[in-house]
């Protein structure tokens, strides 16, 4: 009879193997998961200008400022408020390390586009009100 207990080399691998193919499949769903959460905050933040933009159309003559195409830096234009920067930066930053946002705006109109994280394609927001995907890279293509 034999006495000697434990497990064999067969056996230790195959719950080694195991253990590593269900790793793998929780780290893919957490980063999945993580990403997801970013473009919700993308698209929290992009929204949240909104309010900002109305303030300052307003405050500002009925006017949203300088004409700005694709560029989010434009002095004397509604992306010139430090509020409403900061939250295009806060949606960058959500985005990626590589991520540009696209601006454009007229005296009476503005949108905005971020890159998604997870699908790639951009979230683009806009002074009508519109909140929606856009894949041509210009936030011009909202209004």
């Amino acid at each position: 009879m034999n006495k000697n207990k434990g497990f064999t080399l067969i056996e230790l691998l195959v719950v080694i193997a195991i253990i590593g193919i269900l790793s793998s499949i929780v780290v893919s769903s957490v980063n999945q998961a993580r990403d997801k959460g970013n473009d919700a905050a993308i698209k929290a933040n992009l929204s949240g200008i909104r309010s900002q933009a109305a303030m300052y159309f307003d405050n500002n003559g009925q006017s949203y400022g300088a004409v700005s195409d694709n560029s989010c830096s434009v002095a004397g234009s509604v992306f010139a408020d430090t509020n409403i920067t900061s939250q295009i930066n806060a949606a960058k930053t959500a985005s990626g390390a590589a991520a540009v946002a696209t601006c454009y705006n007229t005296s009476t109109a503005w949108a905005v586009s971020v890159p998604l994280r997870a699908t790639g394609v951009s979230w683009c927001v806009d002074s009508t009100g519109k909140a929606a995907s856009s894949t041509a890279g210009s936030a011009s293509v909202c209004l």
